[in-house]
């Protein structure tokens, strides 16, 4: 990782050496610190120090454990994030939009607490692939339109145009990470196994998605790329090289897996068997390009593919092929 750069000069007395050795490190703001903010947290260096907004008093405990330090307040709450003006040289917003409505409030609260005082260096946005909507299979590279087909992905369009606004007004360099679907062996309903287990159908070959993946700890790489390599203003599509439609993913977690294929179903009829969530994923076909990830992040990815990820950690999964799989892969 590059060598961290001097933090900016309001945050320092004119007398090297005035303010306390905390004030003097390197700091960066995990908004939404849930598993992938801690993944971060573990992969950033020990000379950064490591803030974290939380609205549970139940998690500050933990966040301490982890060497974080929590900070109370809460994105729906405005008054109480006038104290995050001014703390971080970076931020990383992994937060989600509110579950209901057309736009996202909470990012547009969290951008004006950071305007109250000396502006971060850089600001992160976690945002989903869902704002491609359906690109009919179509490779969907970052400089493609967005097509919101659910209020989810409007809420999440939202939230990109707001941190690009306040990137262009403030100054500060916000960039933006489109993520597809997140798993990791190790991430509660990180696998497909529970779901292959119930049995639950998939579509048929014939109506059947493509779909996109990243494991978790790279999509934690990607963050802390992101928050010192990113350019201003950008885009990145941060996914592995995995080009499968969904239910060859499933076969293909099932046979590592050693379970039964899940059943397969028409288009037609998937209403009688799916749930409304899970209709929605099947109704949206992209192959998403992740060459800015690699070529601006300089991003080598460790889980390449999904059968990397999943067979790093599969039951039964041959140990000595494992390790050699391991050790080709490059580090960034």
């Amino acid at each position: 990782m590059p060598s961290n750069p001097s933090p900016a000069r309001s945050l320092y007395a004119t007398r090297p050496g005035a303010l306390p050795a905390r004030f003097r490190r390197l700091r960066v703001l995990i908004v939404g610190c849930g598993d992938i903010g801690l993944r971060v947290a573990q992969a950033l260096p020990a000379r950064v120090r490591l803030l974290a907004l939380t609205s549970s008093v139940e998690r500050t405990a933990e966040l301490r454990q982890r060497g974080i330090t929590p900070l109370a307040g809460n994105l729906d709450a405005p008054a109480s994030l006038r104290r995050l003006g001014g703390l971080a040289h970076r931020v990383l917003h992994l937060a989600p939009p509110p579950d209901e409505g057309w736009t996202d409030s909470r990012s547009l609260a969290l951008t004006r607490a950071l305007c109250l005082r000396s502006r971060p260096d850089a600001l992160v946005y976690a945002s989903t692939s869902g704002v491609y909507g359906d690109c009919h299979g179509e490779i969907a590279i970052e400089t493609r339109a967005t097509h919101a087909d659910t209020a989810r992905a409007r809420r999440r369009i939202d939230a990109e145009n707001t941190m690009r606004f306040f990137g262009r007004a403030s100054g500060v360099r916000s960039s933006i990470l489109r993520i597809p679907g997140i798993y990791a062996p190790d991430r509660l309903n990180g696998t497909p196994q529970a779901r292959l287990i119930k049995g639950t159908p998939v579509l048929q070959a014939a109506d059947d998605v493509y779909t996109n993946h990243i494991h978790a700890d790279d999509l934690a790489r990607a963050c802390v790329a992101a928050l010192w390599r990113a350019q201003a203003q950008r885009i990145y599509n941060v996914n592995d090289d995995t080009c499968l439609k969904m239910g060859d993913y499933f076969d293909l977690a099932a046979d590592l897996y050693g379970l039964a294929r899940p059943p397969r179903v028409p288009r037609s009829t998937a209403s009688a068997h799916l749930s409304l969530m899970l209709l929605s994923f099947m109704s949206e076909s992209r192959r998403m390009d992740n060459t800015r990830l690699k070529r601006e992040l300089r991003l080598a990815l460790r889980y390449p593919t999904v059968a990397d990820g999943l067979l790093a950690r599969a039951p039964g999964a041959n140990l000595e092929n494992q390790h050699s799989a391991a050790s080709s892969r490059k580090v960034a």
